[in-house]
């Protein structure tokens, strides 16, 4: 049986995990990989990369791990000339870089503002800028770029976050609409409340301790509990196949029902 992504050529931009366990740019490389993508595992860090590479190799399909800086243009400029040279296309850009600093505009850095803005934001336009020129030689392309419920809704105080996710939303919406013509689709995934490897490195600190964050956001969910990475990877499977062809524009929630809620419960 043919997987949904048979023949195409992702490239998955944040594709290692920060810490132990599934990290959705992980999961979503590996779940593009068994529907039949040759995946390219691009991620600052070289061996969280090829962490994500061996264990697609090892369940017998292609990958290439590459170390990237996603805020530097020359890095990406070289990542995607590298993988043209080795598949000569790529069909599928799934952006999953981004970090998380609490903190509103009184308690952030100056420094920090500017690092979140990068990371979460330039990485993409600089992503887009040099792969949607490919995409347009090609005729088509699907574009997947992570974002957050923070995006929309009012989750922690850490605005340098939720105003990042919030341009990723809108510069998705343009994009789609800039491209619709061209075959290129562009789609944002907002997460919930997700258990991944992230949310114990930079969220936690909201906490009390790491069991009370869990709880806490377990408890806020409409279907109690949080989701996990692979709920995100699945979202991100659809966007990019055929099965989502006459799908772009959209910043799909991937929540349990939390953007839906008028407030937590007490």
């Amino acid at each position: 049986m043919r997987g949904r992504l048979e023949g195409k050529v992702a490239l998955v931009m944040g594709a290692g995990s920060s810490g132990p366990g599934w990290g959705n740019g992980k999961a979503t490389a590996v779940l593009m990989a068994r529907e039949g993508a040759t995946v390219i595992a691009a991620d600052l860090v070289p061996e969280a990369a090829e962490e994500t590479a061996a264990i697609i190799r090892s369940e017998g399909h292609e990958a290439m791990a590459a170390a990237c800086d996603v805020t530097k243009s020359d890095e990406i400029a070289r990542l995607v000339a590298s993988v043209l040279a080795r598949f000569g296309r790529i069909d599928i850009l799934h952006n999953n870089v981004g970090i998380a600093v609490m903190g509103g505009p009184v308690e952030l850095d100056e420094a920090e503002w500017d690092r979140v803005m990068a990371v979460n934001l330039k990485s993409v336009f600089l992503s887009c800028k040099h792969v949607i020129p490919v995409m347009l030689r090609q005729g088509k392309g699907a574009i997947i770029n992570v974002s957050s419920l923070a995006a929309i809704r009012y989750l922690y105080p850490y605005a340098s976050y939720y105003a990042s996710k919030a341009a990723v939303n809108q510069l998705t919406v343009g994009l789609a609409l800039q491209y619709a013509r061209h075959g290129i689709r562009v789609n944002a995934i907002m997460p919930g409340l997700i258990d991944t490897p992230m949310i114990y490195r930079q969220i936690s600190s909201a906490y009390p301790s790491v069991e009370a964050m869990v709880e806490a956001r377990n408890r806020i969910c409409p279907m109690g509990r949080m989701g996990t990475a692979w709920d995100v990877a699945k979202a991100a499977v659809f966007l990019a196949s055929d099965d989502a062809a006459y799908i772009t524009g959209h910043c799909l929630p991937v929540d349990g029902g939390l953007s839906l809620q008028v407030a937590p419960p007490g």
